[in-house]
């Protein structure tokens, strides 16, 4: 017998050193894993808000240079291109290159491709751009809108440069020449290389047909390729205005988080990407460090567990005894305060569950001064009802009603009970009467909508009488009796009136005609409604 229950001693320490260090392991190893997965989101965010404020920075670049081109637009429409004209021209392009320093210089050609003015210091027109991809696409199309060109190397400078563009269009309509602003490849070069995105991050920008202007890297800028095929504008920035996603790319296999915008007035998106793996190192490092530390509670863990299994094995089962008394004894105390609190037929509130809410809430509003509404419903003829159809079906019918009123509420403190047989009551707190009587043709007529048959009913089906009264503001001195009854002479008059109604307390109607005073374009309601 003692070499068994050793035995089971010996096991049960066992079993929890086992399960000890596992759930050690597995903690850690969840914490070290969103850890990751949190500073993965972060990058995301981060890389996103920089694409964004890169992406406002290139549109602001082209929009400054596209108002250029159409002060010029207007200049050659109103004076021609006459020689005093390209003089002035040239003077306000000179000017206008050495103002925005992204600008590499500024051209007008005519309608055969000729230079006719620039904002070189020297009027050079021997040269032809008559190839150039736009220049075709104005002399093709007709639009007065911005082109934006793949990038080229000057002819000029020899430098590479991006191209923005708008058409020249004489007054006929026809074909005049066109307007160009070349920006600086080395002018976002520069900029970019003040942004931190790692050794092997990047931030790529680029025309939204997937031609490639600028991609970035720490000791390496490019030009010129084609990305259409690349998965993050095939898959996404093709698709999206904006996002991120993890991707491996084609041209180095690297696995990189990128977040791409697209500008908002131009057709162009940015990139910003930082890798996975250089992102990650410090993780590594961190959880390399709490493995270690791991390992070595696990290894404490286990020499202490032996010693505590003991006292551990004696204490369990008184716990184990005292948990089963402690949840009984919850479940037998929740099972009595919902019978005590509600009603056994219709699962609303009870009479007495009603009654200490509304002087609760009653008390609750007279401090915050405040409105309280109540609304009494009455089943019309209801007897009669049960006395035709039997009391099973008559319990059936107050089911379904009840339903329909316990779905009515809309906040949290809002309260439905059954009053009593066939009566049932909302208390309504911070609601004020218009609110209330606003409710009450709602439930009426979602009662109504139940078409339920009633042969000695108004209409061949069930309806109810609701009376509603409402104390607004609650005073101290109010007292739940006299709401209570005001509701319920309100729903006397429903009744008497012929049922199948409703009917604000006099004392309500005074306040709607407060507020009607109050704001005298609003509309008037009257008491029988």
């Amino acid at each position: 017998m003692l070499l068994n229950r050793r035995h089971s001693s010996v096991c049960l320490a066992t079993l929890f050193v086992v399960l000890a260090c596992a759930a050690l392991i597995g903690v850690d190893g969840w914490r070290t894993w969103q850890a990751r997965e949190r500073m993965l989101a972060q990058a995301a965010i981060d890389t996103g808000n920089m694409a964004q404020a890169l992406a406002r920075h290139a549109d602001d670049i082209y929009q400054e240079a596209d108002l250029v081109l159409r002060v010029v637009q207007e200049h050659i429409a109103e004076d021609g291109l006459d020689p005093k004209s390209l003089q002035r021209i040239h003077r306000q392009l000179v000017m206008q290159v050495n103002e925005l320093p992204q600008l590499n210089g500024i051209f007008v050609y005519d309608q055969d491709g000729r230079w006719l003015v620039n904002s070189q210091q020297t009027l050079d027109t021997t040269h032809n751009n008559a190839d150039r991809s736009y220049f075709i696409h104005h002399r093709d199309h007709a639009d007065d809108l911005p082109y934006l060109g793949p990038p080229v190397q000057s002819k000029s400078t020899g430098l590479w440069i991006f191209t923005i563009s708008r058409r020249i269009t004489r007054a006929d309509g026809s074909f005049g020449g066109v307007v160009l602003a070349t920006i600086s490849f080395d002018y976002f070069k520069r900029y970019y290389e003040n942004f931190d995105v790692g050794h092997r991050g990047l931030i790529l920008f680029a025309l939204d047909t997937g031609m490639l202007l600028i991609r970035s890297t720490r000791g390496e800028v490019s030009t010129g390729q084609d990305l259409s095929n690349s998965a993050i504008f095939r898959d996404h920035a093709s698709r999206r205005d904006r996002g991120s996603i993890e991707l491996a790319a084609r041209f180095d296999g690297e696995q990189r988080i990128n977040s791409f915008v697209r500008l908002p007035r131009y057709p162009m998106f940015m990139t910003v990407a930082v890798s996975t793996d250089e992102l990650l190192t410090g993780w590594r490092h961190d959880a390399y460090v709490r493995s270690i530390g791991i390992l070595f509670l696990v290894g404490v863990l286990a020499t202490m567990g032996r010693r505590l299994v003991r006292q551990i094995k004696r204490q369990a089962r008184a716990e184990v005894e005292a948990v089963k008394a402690r949840v009984k004894t919850d479940q037998l105390n929740a099972t009595l305060v919902q019978l005590a609190m509600h009603d056994g037929l219709t699962g609303l509130a009870n009479r007495r569950h009603f009654d200490r809410t509304l002087s609760a809430e009653l008390a609750r509003v007279a401090n915050e001064k405040g409105p309280l509404a109540l609304i009494l419903i009455d089943v019309d003829y209801f007897k009669l009802y049960n006395d035709v159809y039997g009391h099973t079906k008559g319990d059936d019918c107050l089911k379904q009603i009840a339903a329909v009123i316990g779905r009515s509420k809309r906040r949290g403190r809002d309260l439905a009970a059954r009053y009593g047989g066939e009566e049932f009551a909302l208390v309504l707190p911070d609601c004020d009467i218009r609110g209330a009587t606003a409710l009450a043709n709602t439930l009426r007529q979602s009662i109504a909508e139940l078409r339920l048959p009633h042969s000695g009913g108004r209409h061949g089906h069930v309806s109810v009488s609701i009376g509603v009264a409402a104390l607004d503001p609650v005073q101290a001195h109010d007292s739940p009796l006299a709401l209570i009854e005001s509701a319920d002479q309100a729903l006397y008059q429903a009744k008497a009136g012929g049922r199948d109604r409703i009917v604000t307390a006099p004392q309500s109607l005074k306040v709607i005609a407060r507020d009607e005073l109050a704001r005298p374009h609003s509309a008037r309601s009257g008491q029988d409604l």
